[in-house]
């Protein structure tokens, strides 16, 4: 069975979607039609923008939607999952290509998703912490002994869980985590603690944004980073998505369900191959590919 993962924030590279745009008719008209709905021409940034530029994420996130997302169109009948996936940002991309969404409000909510996080970010100092090395739930006990709002945020393979709170919580809880063993405990050059309580402003923000957006049924389950399971019904999805900015992403275990399902392939569809690394850690014998638009051409 083939599943297709679609990857979150970081995955952004200078020069991004340019060889969709230059290659492909379809690709020129969606994100002719994204630069309308954002209101400035985010394919400046992404085509010829530095990497500071693209850091930014109310650009970021955009920007990596639509290169998933205009990738997986231009797939045309080659695009068939049997079950889909996404990184924390990269659920609203698999969503649209599964069906759920059409790309115009995917593209609506990734934007007010960014601008809800962005502000969530300036009301108070708060940061990530990448941790190698520990078993999670030594990690997840020293975040809850640590004083202050420290949570585990990202759970991406065996031994490699990210953390997120306020920025000395999150230094305090860095330095126990390496008295107790971690390889690594590195604060990340990140602008707020996504998937952490401190996002609570922007869950409330974007879930009248995602109450007031049509969702249909997907063409396939859908493993979402709340849960780590198939979902398939409507409400739960637009719950889950709602629930995911303060909840963790639970990757290692959605990839695993999604083996256990039987998932033998997973193709990632987007910038990047973060997420076929992974993969990878999480099971050495799965196989992984990137999604290409020469391979429809």
């Amino acid at each position: 069975m083939n599943a297709y993962i679609f990857p979150g924030q970081g995955a952004q590279f200078s020069g991004m979607g340019l060889d969709l745009y230059e290659n492909s008719p379809l690709a020129q008209e969606l994100f002719e039609k994204a630069n309308d709905i954002l209101g400035f021409h985010i394919t400046d940034i992404m085509f010829e923008g530095s990497a500071e530029d693209l850091k930014e994420t109310k650009v970021t996130q955009p920007a990596i939607f639509l290169h998933s997302v205009i990738l997986a169109k231009t797939l045309g009948d080659a695009f068939k999952p049997d079950m889909v996936a996404g990184h924390s940002l990269g659920e609203f991309s698999a969503l649209v290509a599964a069906g759920a969404l059409t790309f115009e409000d995917g593209l609506k909510l990734v934007s007010q998703r960014a601008q809800a996080m962005q502000k969530a970010c300036e009301l108070q100092p708060s940061t990530m912490a990448a941790v190698l090395g520990l078993d999670d739930e030594i990690v997840e006990k020293i975040c809850d002994t640590t004083e202050g709002t420290v949570v585990a945020a990202n759970y991406n393979c065996p031994g490699q869980l990210v953390i997120s709170g306020d920025v000395d919580a999150i230094n305090k809880a860095c330095e126990s985590l390496k008295d107790a063993g971690a390889r690594r405990a590195l604060v990340l050059p990140v602008g707020g603690a996504f998937h952490s309580p401190l996002m609570e402003p922007a869950r409330e923000e974007l879930a009248a944004a995602i109450e007031n957006t049509t969702f249909s049924k997907p063409n396939c389950p859908i493993y979402q980073n709340v849960t780590a399971s198939a979902i398939t019904d409507e409400n739960e999805i637009k719950a889950n998505l709602i629930s995911q900015l303060t909840a963790p992403v639970r990757w290692t275990q959605s990839v695993q369900q999604m083996m256990a399902d039987g998932a033998t392939s997973f193709t990632e569809v987007g910038p990047g191959k973060v997420l076929q690394g992974l993969v990878k850690k999480i099971n050495r014998g799965a196989e992984t590919a990137s999604a290409t638009l020469e391979s429809n051409l």
